[in-house]
Parts: structure tokens; C-alpha cells; sequence
């Protein structure tokens, strides 16, 4: 396996702040010293999109390393955000229907990841779409570890025991050493009383971590993708800005054994 950290986050349920949480936590981890990678798997390539990638003008794309062999050194895109980009387009839609009867199909992404490794990145992020098909097993079965973003806003429960169901799969199957590294809680309002409830109810029914601090709802976080940038750059001390600084900051002290 690839000496990087390799990081899936996920949730098939949309609109959880899945690749906001992508862009910044990976914009946070390169402004701490990291280099990252950023591997857009949505084939509605939001996270390509925000970081100032129009993904019509892209004439090579992830598709291409998962369906076509393709290398994917040839794809990767340097951004202003300090990270390095493997960008999406709608083509990926495809993807998913020509690996369902590939032999290996699971291994995809991890073939990717290990390609990689001459580049030395200590993270890669990977923004899992909002579905739990082949593409989310595939990065499932290239990571080390999984984040998932979860609204605070409503009792997404379900959603998240969907998600686990897959994780024990892939555990058994395809990929032993994955571990749930956590919620993150998203769009938190600390002022409302369901909020914090949901925060409790989850880390009991599911006896998972909750990353801490939760990220605050800001208006900010929807501006950021107009303007091509993470939220770490167009609003530097926002407090949504902040914690997924100290979100970052924790996640790179679990791997080093803090």
C-alpha cells in the first residue's frame, strides 16, 4: 500500500458538506506543511468546480486513469489552493456501468493511489459521490481510514448505518486495515438544542468518534465555490475557516500517534 495517508470521506446522503469538507480539509493539511491530493470521484465534479476548474474545458480526467489505464501523473492539476487536484467530469457518470463487470473493479482506486506514490503526497483526500456503487467501494478499498460528514441539522441516522453496512463489506473483502476515523459534524448551529442532540445521539447509536470541533453553518462556505478557492482562502478567519483548521490539525496528530 501507498506510504500516503489516504483518506475517504463519505456519506451517500447529499448536501452534508462532503466536498466542502474535501477542499478545506485538504486546503488546512497543505497549509500545515502536508502535500495533498484532492481526487474528485463525483462525476457532478463539485469539488473540480470549486477549486476553479471548469471541468467542460478538461480533455483528460479520473475517468480515464479508472476506466482506460490511463497514468494518472497525466491528470494530476497543480491549484492555487496548494493542493494537487485528479479533477472529475460528468464522463465519470459512465465510469460506474464499465467497471461493474471489470474483474477487480474494487481495486481501481488503489491502483491509482499506488501509481502515485513517486509524487510523495502525505495525504490524499478522496471525495467519494453521493451513492454507496462501485466508485464508493473503490475508494473504501484504497484507504486507510474514513471520514464522514454528517448535517447536524436533521436526524440523518439511517444514512449512516447504510454506510457502516458497506464499511464492515469492504473490511471483509476487500480491504482489512479500513477504519472509520469518525463523524465530522457539518452545518452545526451550537444554538439549537436538536443540533447538540444529534451530535450525542450518533456518537451513541454508533459508538463512533466525533471530530471535534463541529463546523459551524456560515454563508461563507457557499461563496467559497464562486470564487474558485477553498473557504481557507476567500474568508482566512472565518470561524468555519477555523475549525476545519483544528479539524486538520487533529486528524495529522492521530497519524503520528497523538
Amino acid at each position: 500500500m501507498s506510504s500516503s495517508q489516504v483518506l475517504a470521506v463519505a456519506n451517500q446522503k447529499g448536501g452534508v458538506a462532503k466536498t466542502t469538507s474535501v477542499a478545506s480539509l485538504g486546503a488546512a493539511l497543505a497549509e500545515q506543511g502536508s502535500r495533498v491530493l484532492l481526487v474528485d470521484l463525483d462525476p457532478q465534479a463539485c469539488l473540480t468546480f470549486s477549486l476553479g476548474i471548469d471541468p467542460e474545458d478538461l480533455e483528460l480526467s479520473v475517468h480515464h486513469v479508472l476506466t482506460k489505464g490511463l497514468d494518472p501523473a497525466e491528470v494530476v492539476i497543480e491549484t492555487e489552493d496548494g493542493v494537487d487536484l485528479l479533477p472529475a467530469t460528468i464522463e465519470l457518470a459512465r465510469a460506474e456501468a464499465d467497471l461493474l463487470t471489470r474483474t477487480g473493479r474494487e481495486y481501481v482506486v488503489r491502483s491509482a493511489v499506488e501509481d502515485l506514490e513517486p509524487r510523495g503526497y502525505d495525504w490524499i483526500l478522496l471525495d467519494c459521490p453521493p451513492s454507496l456503487g462501485v466508485l464508493t467501494v473503490a475508494a473504501l478499498t484504497a484507504a486507510g481510514g474514513v471520514v464522514i460528514p454528517l448535517q447536524c441539522e436533521t436526524l440523518s441516522h439511517r444514512g449512516v448505518g447504510q454506510l457502516l453496512d458497506t464499511v464492515h463489506d469492504v473490511r471483509r473483502f476487500t480491504n482489512r486495515s479500513l477504519e472509520v476515523w469518525g463523524v465530522l459534524p457539518t452545518l452545526y448551529d451550537g444554538r439549537t438544542r436538536h443540533a447538540r442532540t444529534v451530535l450525542e445521539t450518533i456518537s451513541e447509536t454508533y459508538d463512533l468518534d466525533v471530530l471535534d470541533p463541529p463546523i459551524p453553518k456560515s454563508i461563507r462556505f457557499a461563496e467559497a465555490p464562486a470564487a474558485g478557492h477553498s473557504i481557507l482562502r476567500t474568508s482566512r478567519g472565518n470561524k468555519g475557516a477555523q475549525a476545519y483548521r483544528e479539524v486538520a490539525a487533529s486528524l495529522a496528530g492521530r497519524t503520528r500517534g497523538a
